[in-house]
C-alpha cells in the first residue's frame, strides 16, 4: 500500500498557520483556498473524537468536472454560517474535532489515491477515532470504505444519491464514480448496501441493486424500516452522501444534476435519523463549486456537514 504524502513546508510561516500539531502525520497534509479548518474544527488531533480530511480527486468525472475544489470551498464557506445547530440545540465549539486539511495526491493515478485515502482512514480507525471525509468525486468512498471493512468485517453501507453507481465496468474501466457502489459490493457482498434517492443509472444497475442490495427510488420512503433493521443489530454503518440526491433548485454545483431530487429539509431530517445508527464513517461527494458561481450550493454543504458532524 502508498504512503501517505508528505507536505514539506516552505518557510517557517507555514509551520505556524497550523493550530494542530499532534496528528501522527497529518498536520497538515494540504490546505488550499488558504483557510485552515472548517469552522468549530481547530481541535488537536489528539483530543479529537471525529477526524476531517479532504480528498480533492475527480479524476474519473464523467460529465463536469471541478469536484476537487470541493474541500477546500467548504471549509472557506464554513465561516458564513454558525457553528450553532438550532436543528440539534448543539454546537461545534462543545465538542472536539480536527480538520487535517487535505491529502495531497499525485495527479491522474486513480489506485494510487484510494490507497492514500485507505491508508490515512486505518490510522484513524486504529486511534479509535471516526473519520469524515470532504470530497471530491464519490469514487473516494472506496478507499474509505476498504479501511472500515478490514475493521468492521459487518460492515453495511447506506448510500444517499441520485445514481445507482453499479455498473461494473464504465468506459473500459472498473474504477470510476459510476462503478463505486458495484465496487463496495464486491467487498462487502449481498444485503450489505441500502441506497435511497436513486432515480438515474443503466437498466442493468437496478436488477443488480434489487437482486443483490436495497434500493429505494427517488426518495427516503422504507428509510425507517432499514433504520430499524440495522440498529436493532447494533451493525457497523458507513454513510456516504453524494450532494446530488437534492434536487439541483436547491443544489446547482454538482457534477452529473439529476432532475426529481429531494429537498433540504427531507434531506437534513434523513440524516440526522441515519447519524443515530452505529456510524463508524462518513463522506460528503460531488459537491462542484464551479458551476454554482453563487456558492449557495456550498453553503447547503456546509449545513449538512454541521449537522453530520453534530449529529454523529
Amino acid at each position: 500500500m502508498n504512503e501517505i504524502n508528505y507536505i514539506n513546508f516552505d518557510d517557517e510561516e507555514d509551520k505556524n498557520n497550523t493550530a494542530q500539531t499532534d496528528a501522527p502525520f497529518l498536520s497538515p497534509v494540504q490546505r488550499s483556498g488558504g483557510t485552515n479548518f472548517f469552522k468549530g474544527c481547530g481541535n488537536g488531533y489528539n483530543e479529537s473524537d471525529i477526524v476531517i480530511f479532504g480528498a480533492p480527486f475527480d479524476g474519473t468525472a464523467s460529465y463536469r468536472p471541478g469536484a476537487r475544489f470541493a474541500p477546500a470551498a467548504i471549509r472557506n464557506e464554513s465561516y458564513s454560517i454558525e457553528t450553532y445547530s438550532p436543528y440539534l440545540d448543539a454546537d461545534l465549539d462543545d465538542i472536539n474535532i480536527y480538520d487535517g486539511g487535505d491529502l495531497n495526491f499525485a495527479p491522474k493515478n486513480t489506485e494510487s489515491v484510494l490507497n492514500q485515502i485507505e491508508a490515512y482512514t486505518e490510522t484513524i480507525f486504529n486511534d479509535n477515532k471516526l473519520p469524515v471525509m470532504l470530497g471530491g468525486e464519490q469514487l473516494i468512498t472506496l478507499g474509505a470504505v476498504r479501511a472500515a471493512y478490514k475493521k468492521y468485517p459487518e460492515l453495511c453501507i447506506v448510500h444517499f444519491g441520485a445514481h445507482a453507481g453499479m455498473r461494473d465496468v464504465y468506459l473500459g474501466g472498473k474504477l470510476s464514480h459510476a462503478t463505486i457502489m458495484r465496487r463496495c459490493h464486491d467487498l462487502l457482498g449481498d444485503r450489505r448496501i441500502f441506497q435511497f434517492g436513486i432515480r438515474s443509472g443503466g437498466k442493468e444497475e437496478f436488477v443488480f441493486s434489487k437482486n443483490h442490495n436495497f434500493i429505494n427510488r427517488f426518495d427516503f420512503n422504507n428509510l425507517g424500516e432499514v433504520l430499524n433493521i440495522l440498529s436493532g443489530r447494533e451493525l457497523p454503518v458507513y454513510f456516504t452522501l453524494d450532494l446530488d440526491i437534492l434536487d439541483p433548485a436547491d443544489l446547482p454545483g454538482t457534477g452529473t444534476p439529476e432532475a426529481g431530487g429531494v429537498n433540504f429539509k427531507d434531506l437534513l431530517e434523513a440524516v440526522i435519523d441515519v447519524c443515530d445508527l452505529n456510524i463508524i464513517g462518513a463522506d460528503i461527494t460531488e459537491l462542484c463549486p464551479p458551476y454554482d458561481p453563487s456558492g449557495r450550493s456550498t453553503g447547503l454543504a456546509c449545513r449538512i456537514l454541521r449537522e453530520i458532524l453534530l449529529a454523529l
